[in-house]
């Protein structure tokens, strides 16, 4: 029987330790939360049983409580991406080294900032 290769760096069980975590940004603003993980490549021909396991590359959020509740899978332009190296800390909640408003999961949040919210009297200021 083969043994794993030893490898650097923490084993996460994804379901357990990622998904549906609470993404915050770098300043502790909630972000969004994981709905799915987005593997590396592998070849075809790759014999699985001696192979690598793949690494995450990004972590994936959209729209998918449709796709729950009726099943299938979302397309793929519907998914949100934060990159797996955009993640400084990954404790009981996902703690990332960007802005929320540098991540493309935020858009709508700041669509009805500027769109709806930015047209009300007073909505484009702090109140006092």
């Amino acid at each position: 029987m083969k043994h794993p290769s030893v490898r650097a760096g923490r084993v996460v069980d994804a379901q357990l330790h990622i998904l549906d975590r609470q993404v915050l940004d770098r300043d502790g603003v909630p972000v969004t939360a994981v709905d799915d993980l987005e593997l590396g490549d592998i070849p075809l021909d790759t014999d699985l049983d001696g192979a690598e396991p793949p690494e995450i590359e990004n972590l994936l959020s959209g729209a998918v409580l449709g796709t729950r509740i009726f099943g299938g899978r979302p397309p793929a332009d519907r998914w949100h991406r934060i990159p797996w190296s955009a993640i400084a800390e990954l404790t009981t909640a996902i703690h990332l080294d960007a802005a929320a408003d540098d991540l493309e999961t935020s858009w709508p949040e700041r669509w009805v900032r500027e769109h709806v919210i930015g047209r009300i009297p007073g909505g484009r200021h702090d109140p006092d």
